[in-house]
């Protein structure tokens, strides 16, 4: 069975919902880009110094990094 397609935005704005829907209290500033690898993906965070250092940030990039395990088991991206 494949996969649904979905651009790259399409499945970070995923992300950013289902974060949303889990209430979690992520600090802004966080980045979250897609890096491929051999016909799969994966999630990447990016952040300044600052949204490091602030509470809650490790386990919000924990999240993300859930997040798109579970996504990447659906959907693939558009080239």
């Amino acid at each position: 069975m494949s996969k649904l397609v979905k651009s790259a935005a399409e499945l970070i704005a995923m992300a950013r919902a289902e974060l949303k829907a889990h209430d979690s209290d992520c600090p802004d500033g966080i980045e979250i880009t897609i890096l491929r690898n051999e016909g799969s993906w994966e999630f990447r965070t990016s952040a300044d110094q600052a949204t490091i250092a602030r509470p809650g940030y490790p386990e919000c990039v924990a999240m993300i990094v859930q997040i798109g395990d579970h996504l990447s088991k659906q959907y693939d991206v558009k080239d």
